[in-house]
């Protein structure tokens, strides 16, 4: 067995473990509710895959990307919110029920609308939304559907292994960081040169600026939850649909996977920390 297939293997059980962490973790009852709420479809609709695509085509165009980087970029700028989400919403004193709602309407947006948006913004790749279509459904939406009807249907069940899933995703999140790391932690440092770091820390700041500023009326503990998903990339959905391309250019892989080091270190370590004092300072959680 090689290296990359170890690695392949662990992707799999990191995007799985993860998805159905957070089927588990969601109150089908709860999020329908906040489901039924404009201020949530339609911001998480217009910065998703409005703004977020658009962003990721401009910042290629200011930006010298080779074309593997630009086509990492706006590959994973269609998937928003990260599996470590709930950990980053709850840092932040978001709204946990709301995250919930969130997680659920994006995990299922990025599963119908990636596999058609890519192949019309990405350039140069022989690429059909069913082929970007059977992984996303495979590793991301089925996982996530499982938990959710587990919680739903054997709440005691999913109580119980909840935790165990949970450190599971969270043991392989770092199995797969120290792997991202050891593997193409070279190129990644190349990266440095060719503006790919550059491009996704513009694009992680502005998506978390401007959804928590334009808030659409939303709370604050509201607006910090859609800045910290639209900020962070749904990396699993990432991994998922690279694997359904088959001629991928060089450099592609590696700005997907520098996706991984820079949200744990922006969207889980410095921004919720950031909202949390701002929540500090409206603490009825009103809009303003």
């Amino acid at each position: 067995m090689t290296i990359d297939t170890v690695f392949n293997i662990v992707v799999v059980i990191f995007t799985v473990a993860n998805l159905l962490a957070g089927g588990l973790e969601c109150d089908l009852k709860e999020a329908l509710k906040s489901l039924r709420s404009p201020r949530l479809i339609g911001p998480t609709l217009f910065w998703g895959w409005v703004i977020g695509p658009v962003l990721a085509l401009l910042i290629i165009r200011v930006l010298p990307l080779s074309e593997g980087h630009a086509a990492g970029l706006i590959l994973v700028s269609l998937a928003p919110i990260a599996p470590f989400l709930p950990i980053a919403s709850s840092r932040a004193r978001g709204d946990m029920t709301f995250c919930a709602a969130y997680i659920l309407l994006a995990t299922v947006v990025t599963v119908v609308l990636m596999p058609v948006m890519a192949p019309l913004l990405i350039q140069g790749l022989t690429l059909t939304a069913g082929a970007l279509a059977k992984p996303l459904i495979l590793l991301v939406l089925i996982p996530l559907l499982i938990g959710i009807a587990i919680r739903a249907y054997k709440a005691p069940v999913a109580a119980r292994i909840f935790p165990w899933v949970k450190k599971s995703g969270n043991v392989f999140l770092l199995i797969c960081l120290a792997m991202v790391m050891w593997l193409y932690g070279r190129e990644m440092l190349d990266t440095v040169g060719s503006f790919a770091t550059a491009a996704w820390v513009l694009f992680m700041a502005a998506m978390a600026v401007l959804p928590y500023v334009v808030g659409f009326g939303l709370k604050q503990d509201q607006r910090s939850v859609m800045a910290l998903g639209q900020s962070s990339r749904n990396i699993s959905a990432g991994f998922a649909a690279f694997f359904g391309i088959t001629n991928p250019p060089a450099g592609m892989f590696v700005m997907v996977v520098l996706v991984v080091p820079l949200h744990v270190i922006i969207g889980l370590l410095a921004v919720p920390p950031i909202f949390a004092r701002l929540a500090g300072k409206n603490p009825e959680g009103a809009a303003v």
